[in-house]
């Protein structure tokens, strides 16, 4: 997938949120990889300030870079609204050192830059893929990555005010989703906070007209709620902000419990510094249509495929699906999937009762479901083919697989002729060897398969 910027120049103008000061912004148009770059136009010789998680100077009920004592505050709806419409590229004048609040959520930025128009470039869009789950909490905030094949955030509030209490929303995070459900999300308050926040030197241009302020037993402002989950929705605004600050997209599944912007710019930190420990990997994003086809990358290249993808690429399914995931893939030569194998496996019941282990025979087809996936998606039409097994050599058995094992399948291509294959699989739990075995498996065309009669 390409680089995106916008076609035209287009400007915002209003209040700052925290500040009180008028400020106008005016996105252009940038030049592939310099990702969001924010220019103080009212400065003496214009310093700019990239929007990366180095710059971070504050995030004090809002997200502020800085650099060389020239600060931008509240930046983080304008990057939902980047991120959200899927522009990579985009220089940002400011006269003024506070993004302006406009309705409090992210709509007006999403408007203009539609308004702007939208290119694609020439170059690559990079994207950054967790391939190890990460676990990160702080002060009754917890987070949970998990690796996906898109980005997913899944975000649990909890307030004491009844009138927003606990709220839980869960949403591919997708343009039309964006546009949807999370743009017109209005930040938020609570009259028992609002004197404190002034003492504090903050909300100084806050009004009905850019928060949504929350009483006891009702809502301040004279228009209703844009939807009953707007509170939550806003957090997910905050987060995809905050998460703009690694410079690039991601794929994951963020779980998210009452985190914050503070908790927000760390947990990008940690993201960051778990990709550099080999918790995952950055590459160039396969375009891929309506992002359910998987396209093999170049040779080297690693890959995941999620749940959605397998079962778009496998004709199996409850019981017998049996890869969970895919973390690597090189193709015509490796594949690398994942088996949670859990308690609530039907085959439990019977193997054996008192005493539950995997079955073997499952085990090879767990391996062989994940050579199925390297032969399909080393294939140009991988949707007119089915894979067939023809024989397996070589099986051994070597431990027991037990509820609550991760069985992770190693699958190694031998041989790729024609329409023929043979594979080497190796099942491991926690780095020992569990089972292998050889497999030969044959491509066959959907058409030309047999008809069944009753």
């Amino acid at each position: 997938m390409k680089q995106r910027t916008i076609i035209r120049p287009v400007s915002c103008a209003g209040i700052g949120l925290h500040t009180g000061e008028s400020a106008k912004i005016t996105f252009k148009p940038a030049e592939e990889n310099t990702g969001v770059v924010f220019e103080r136009v009212d400065i003496e010789n214009h310093p700019q300030i990239q929007a990366i998680v180095d710059n971070v100077d504050s995030v004090m009920r809002g997200t502020t870079i800085g650099k060389d004592g020239v600060k931008i505050h509240t930046v983080e709806h304008l990057l939902a609204a980047l991120s959200g419409t899927g522009i990579d590229n985009v220089l940002i004048e400011m006269e003024g050192n506070e993004v302006p609040a406009c309705d409090g959520s992210s709509n007006v930025f999403v408007k203009a830059l539609e308004e702007a128009g939208i290119q694609e470039q020439s170059a690559e869009r990079k994207v950054a893929i967790l391939t190890k789950p990460l676990s990160y909490e702080e002060d009754g905030v917890h987070f949970l990555v998990l690796p996906n094949d898109r980005l997913k955030i899944s975000f649990h509030i909890e307030y004491q005010n009844p009138m927003v209490g606990c709220q839980f929303e869960s949403l591919d995070i997708t343009n039309e989703s964006f546009r949807k459900f999370i743009a017109e999300a209005r930040t938020f308050t609570f009259l028992d906070e609002v004197e404190e926040l002034k003492k504090c030197g903050l909300i100084k241009g806050g009004s009905l007209e850019n928060a949504v302020v929350f009483g006891n037993d009702k809502i301040l402002n004279p228009s209703p709620l844009r939807s009953n989950k707007e509170p939550v929705r806003h957090k997910i605004l905050d987060l995809l902000g905050d998460i703009h600050l690694l410079g690039m997209p991601m794929k994951a599944h963020i779980i998210s419990f009452k985190s914050g912007h503070p908790s927000n710019v760390n947990l990008v930190r940690k993201i960051r510094e778990h990709i550099e420990n080999d918790g995952g990997h950055v590459r160039n994003q396969v375009s891929t249509g309506r992002e359910k086809a998987i396209t093999a990358p170049p040779p080297g290249r690693q890959m995941v495929m999620g749940i959605n993808h397998i079962m778009d690429k496998m004709p199996h399914r409850y019981p017998f699906l049996m890869v969970d995931r895919i973390v690597e893939f090189e193709a015509e030569k490796r594949v690398v999937g994942i088996k949670n194998v859990s308690m609530n496996e039907p085959f439990f019941q019977g193997h054996f009762p008192g005493h539950p282990i995997m079955p073997g025979v499952l085990i090879v087809e767990a391996m062989g479901q994940t050579g199925g996936l390297l032969v399909m998606n080393s294939l140009p039409d991988p949707e007119h083919k089915v894979v067939y097994f023809m024989s397996l050599d070589k099986i051994k058995f070597r431990k027991p697989v037990f509820p609550g094992d991760q069985l992770r399948m190693k699958v190694e291509m031998i041989k790729f002729r024609h329409n023929i294959c043979k594979m080497k699989g190796c099942g491991f739990v926690d780095d020992e060897l569990v089972a292998e075995a050889e497999m030969t498996a044959m491509i066959v065309d959907r058409e030309k398969l047999p008809e069944q009669y009753d």
